[in-house]
């Protein structure tokens, strides 16, 4: 599948000549020593890809170049070498005409500040975009309706910015975004001007949206939670170049550099890491079909307290304890009645670390890890999930 956005080999230095500076950096030099010649190097070397549907977030404290990149990619800073591309087409080196239509057609932007017009009404902002394009009234207004509602804001389309709250003032910009209608979305710290509480609802809604939505989404913050929650995949820039490209649980539990690692070591695991990641497969598995023989054989070659049943499409039917195939073998018993096979927790792949702990708590049996067609992918002893925390050092 084509990439939404590609970016190749970026780099963005300013000063005069900046294009020395990216010989110089390539020959071995480093940000300090551009800096001596007069010379910024915000992005160095820079490369990565975002697939359709991901929220790709880029993430880095202030001064890592993550915002300078953003603006490489919808074309507002050309590169000082490398390129773009937004759904196959180049955004570096094109004609302004040309820009303009890949900004209008295929890419949206979410503002840190939320960039509203005060003298325009909420409804009127939401459509400006579209009145740029030069659609007519009804159906402008029709979308920013529908925009308007699928951020909780229905029937505040009459009102002027001034009169909602910082947090509906940032669903107001993310409405006027999703009334473009674009497969893109480019989102600058766009939470970050926002109380924490309200914050976090911004994320639960963004992360909402995107599930019925599935746009392709470039996320830039410097909050590492943030970047964890939303992302399927981060990027760590540090001093204009990229350190690692991975997925939450990749980072975490492989960090790239001595950097990463100092970065994420205070993070709550339990809070990042899924049943999926820590899950390992089960033992011995025993079928619907077979018999107390059987699982007998199982629990003799693989030394277990319990079988994992399954049906024939490997969705999961119960466990089965050693003392109840026992007791089914010593009655010369030819299968196990349904009331020897026991429930247990069941949850997908991708619950969260942190709501294991109850069931573990409440349960004797493993959890059973199962993917999104409910078939098993593994399963989570009580050790097992003792020993994430320990590896953990120790979460909360």
């Amino acid at each position: 599948m084509q990439p939404s956005i590609t970016a190749s080999n970026l780099y963005k230095i300013f000063g005069r000549n900046p294009r020395r500076g990216v010989g110089l950096l390539e020959k071995g030099s480093s940000r300090q020593d551009l800096r001596d010649q007069g010379l910024t190097a915000a992005v160095i070397d820079a490369s990565f890809e975002v697939s359709p549907g991901e929220i790709f977030v880029v993430m880095g404290l202030s001064g890592s170049g993550k915002s300078t990149l953003i603006r490489m990619v919808n074309g507002l800073l050309p590169p000082t070498h490398g390129e773009v591309t937004i759904m196959g087409d180049r955004v570096t080196a094109i004609p302004e005409k040309e820009l303009r239509r890949i900004r209008r057609e295929r890419v949206s932007m979410v503002f840190q500040h939320f960039a509203l017009l005060p003298h325009r009404t909420v409804g009127e902002n939401v459509a400006y975009g579209l009145a740029v394009r030069g659609m007519n009234r009804t159906e402008r207004e029709e979308r920013a309706e529908r925009a308007l509602a699928m951020v909780d804001l229905a029937g505040w389309g009459g009102y002027r910015p001034s009169e909602l709250s910082g947090g509906m003032q940032q669903r107001v910009g993310l409405a006027r975004a999703l009334a473009a209608e674009t497969d893109i979305l480019l989102m600058d710290e766009a939470f970050s001007a926002l109380d924490p509480l309200i914050r976090r609802g911004m994320q639960d809604q963004l992360i909402e949206l995107q599930q019925k939505l599935d746009k392709t989404i470039l996320f830039i913050t410097h909050d590492l939670n943030e970047a964890m929650r939303l992302g399927d995949r981060i990027a760590m820039m540090r001093d204009g170049r990229i350190e690692q490209i991975g997925t939450a649980e990749q980072i975490l539990n492989d960090p790239a550099s001595n950097y990463v690692a100092q970065f994420v070591q205070d993070v709550d695991r339990t809070r990042v890491l899924t049943a999926g990641s820590i899950a390992e497969p089960p033992y011995a598995v025993l079928g619907t079909e077979q018999g107390p023989r059987t699982a007998h054989k199982l629990l003799r070659e693989n030394q277990p307290s319990w079988l994992l049943v399954v049906r024939r499409d490997r969705t999961p039917a119960g466990i089965v304890w050693e003392d109840d195939v026992a007791a089914a073998v010593r009655d010369g018993r030819d299968d196990l009645p349904w009331s020897d096979v026991h429930e247990m927790p069941v949850v997908t792949h991708d619950t969260p670390m942190n709501e294991l702990f109850g069931l573990s708590a409440q349960h004797r049996s493993p959890i059973v890890v199962v993917d999104d067609d409910g078939r098993v992918t593994g399963v989570i002893p009580r050790v097992t999930l003792l020993a994430a925390i320990g590896a953990d050092g120790g979460a909360a």
